[in-house]
């Protein structure tokens, strides 16, 4: 006779931990699968139907493209706070402030260059995304709050802010009585690349990934940000600044959130809306896990998870599946690339019973 304990892995495993999560995925998809042939549907005419959809034409990858840019900057803001070990919930709360703050900009000041507008917006969503981050931080640090429960009731809050503004003092004259903005100016509006459909929020992605990696890889104050969040009691031993971190974390983690707001408002949009909010906030959450925290693989998780919606819209149209599917078959990936992180960091081990 024996036990069986649990005991945290000494080694890595290498390519061992990625045949672990293929098979996380696999398993998501097969449950998906599932799901399917409950339907009426078949299994293997579904999912090629969402693989079709996602990644079969030049259009589906770059719809994909354009709806990985605001999930990358959301993840990477989630991904910062996540590293200290902060649970920040709230990017889709601070999706929304970030893309109000950017609209106020573009109503308020409109007629000015792009080379003025669009910094001026950026630097207004970095604000009110980042400010809205804090707050959670500060009642951590202050009165001890549960940041997950206060970043999840912030999102509601912000949800009901933008709706206040685009259903009253913000509604267009112009709108036949629908919730929006008026369109904003040609200079509030980010460019496209090329002949393509893809805007230059791309390369906000690109330059704030590698701003983030080089923060952590060569700063001090990345350093113990890591540090911070592997071991609290060790870095309180060693004196780093816990409090200020929290701080800076989370007001980076909401900026980050606040941009892809700013770019979904400006580029996608044109104008501040309702149907703004879809879900990139949550979405994150599932890309920071599947990417493990890295900048370059939080983009490649991006692009998949903004391949699933684009492919889910597709068994929509063709075998009428709901919209919630593409909402089941991401928190199955999560929950699955959870077990996976489990037996990565643990193992079991026999002991005989004395």
């Amino acid at each position: 006779m024996f036990d069986l304990t649990i005991r945290k892995r000494q080694e890595s495993l290498g390519w061992t931990a990625v045949l672990i999560y293929s098979g996380a995925v696999a398993m998501a998809l097969l449950f998906s699968a599932g799901l399917l042939f409950f339907q009426g549907n078949s299994p293997i005419e579904g999912l090629s139907l969402l693989l079709e959809g996602a990644f079969g034409s030049s259009y589906a990858i770059e719809d994909c493209l354009i709806k990985a840019i605001p999930i990358y900057l959301c993840a990477l803001g989630v991904a910062i706070a996540f590293k200290l070990q902060i649970w920040n919930i709230g990017a889709e709360g601070q999706f929304a402030l970030g893309a109000i703050g950017a609209t106020w900009v573009a109503i308020t000041f409109p007629g000015h260059s792009s080379w003025v507008m669009i910094p001026s917006m950026m630097a207004a969503a970095f604000l009110c995304g980042g400010l809205w981050g804090v707050i959670p931080a500060v009642l951590k640090l202050k009165a001890n709050a549960n940041e997950i429960i206060v970043t999840l009731m912030l999102n509601y809050i912000a949800i009901l802010i933008l709706d206040y503004l685009v259903y009253g003092p913000w509604k267009s004259p112009d709108s036949f009585g629908f919730p929006m903005t008026q369109e904003f100016s040609s200079g509030a509006i980010i460019g496209k690349i090329g002949e393509t459909n893809l805007n230059w929020g791309l390369l906000i992605c690109l330059i704030s990934g590698l701003v983030i990696y080089i923060f952590f890889k060569f700063t001090v104050m990345g350093f113990e940000l890591k540090a911070s969040g592997e071991n609290v009691r060790a870095a309180r031993y060693a004196r780093f600044p816990y409090g200020r971190l929290v701080i800076i974390s989370m007001l980076l983690s909401g900026a980050f959130a606040g941009w892809a707001g700013f770019v979904e408002a400006s580029a996608t949009l044109n104008r501040l809306q309702p149907t703004i909010m879809v879900g990139y906030g949550y979405t994150a959450i599932v890309v920071a896990w599947l990417a493990r925290l890295n900048p370059f693989y939080i983009g490649i998780s991006s692009f998949l998870l903004a391949g699933l919606r684009v492919g889910v819209e597709n068994l929509q149209l063709e075998l009428q599946v709901p919209a919630a599917f593409g909402e089941i078959m991401e928190g199955l990936i999560l929950l699955t690339i959870l077990a996976g992180t489990f037996f990565i960091n643990y193992r079991f081990v026999r002991r005989p019973r004395p």
